[in-house]
């Protein structure tokens, strides 16, 4: 059982602490309490707070300076979150490759950071209805010394490639013949950009949107991020699509998040919160496009 709390604390103030006990045991142990995840809509409808997994990826989800989650993927989860009656985001945050393990074990109710649909991750966790779309690239060293524009580019030239731990990256540069050891993987972001820079690894992949936020905040770092490209698994082209993602069982809580998702993206205020993390309207994924689809690697029309 978790440790007995002060009734004089609301359990918001509680799980607001969570951030500062880094990583936040203590908003694990609300959650789980000892039967395992409570259940975040009912949570939810209470007025509570949705407790969101980050890892520092901007511009699609972090904590800035007062702990307060923010980034693409926060601000339109607090949007969905405030429309169904919840309080707001409690922010728990973690290395990016333990995402997935952290959502299954009940430290947090969604993964709120841009998550890449793939087929391996769908057989993992849930994910909502495509929150945007957004194409691979490559970072590189001003003048790309190697020429190189995709991951197969990248096997044929036998450069080093770094990739965060874990990151759909990984994946699609192990299916374009990319040799496991000449994989870089990184914790973060920062570090991967960081290795490029300082000769680690001769190349960098992460979405677009990712590197080119990455290379902007670091003026003069000495990199180029590639034009955006569809990586292709199996000889087909993925569609590069973000999301967030849930523990299977809590189908009813991602059912009524997917409604509050696809009226902010119909009404025009899913642009209004993306944009100044970068986001234009191209990010907004085809109405016709599902998880189902992208799960099942069907390439793009």
């Amino acid at each position: 059982m978790p440790p007995s709390v002060s009734p004089r604390l609301s359990r918001r103030r509680l799980l607001g602490s969570a951030v500062a006990l880094g990583g936040s045991a203590l908003a694990g142990s609300l959650l789980t309490g000892c039967g395992g995840p409570s259940d975040p809509l009912a949570r939810l409808r209470d007025g509570g707070d949705v407790v969101v997994g980050l890892s520092g990826e901007r511009p699609f989800g972090y904590t800035d300076g007062s702990g307060r989650a923010t980034g693409e993927s926060p601000e339109v989860a607090r949007a969905v979150v405030l429309a169904l009656g919840g309080s707001g985001l409690t922010a728990v945050q973690t290395r990016f490759d333990q995402l997935v393990p952290g959502l299954l074990d009940g430290r947090f109710d969604v993964i709120a950071v841009g998550l890449t649909v793939t087929p391996l991750r769908c057989q993992q966790v849930a994910f909502s209805r495509p929150d945007f779309v957004a194409p691979t690239a490559l970072v590189v060293p001003d003048g790309n010394p190697l020429g190189v524009a995709t991951l197969a580019g990248v096997r044929r030239a036998g450069a080093t490639l770094a990739v965060l731990d874990g990151s759909a990256e990984q994946e699609y540069a192990l299916a374009a013949g990319v040799p496991a050891g000449r994989i870089v993987p990184v914790d973060s972001q920062g570090a991967l950009v960081r290795g490029v820079a300082n000769g680690t690894a001769q190349v960098g992949a992460l979405t677009r949107i990712s590197l080119a936020d990455e290379v902007r905040r670091n003026a003069g770092i000495g990199l180029t991020v590639t034009p955006g490209f569809a990586p292709e698994i199996d000889g087909r082209p993925v569609v590069g699509a973000g999301a967030f993602a849930f523990r299977p069982a809590d189908g009813a809580f991602r059912e009524e998040f997917d409604r509050g998702l696809g009226a902010l993206q119909e009404s025009g205020r899913w642009l209004e919160l993306a944009a100044p993390f970068g986001f234009t309207a191209e990010n907004l994924p085809p109405r016709d496009l599902t998880v189902d689809e992208i799960c099942a690697r069907t390439p793009e029309s």
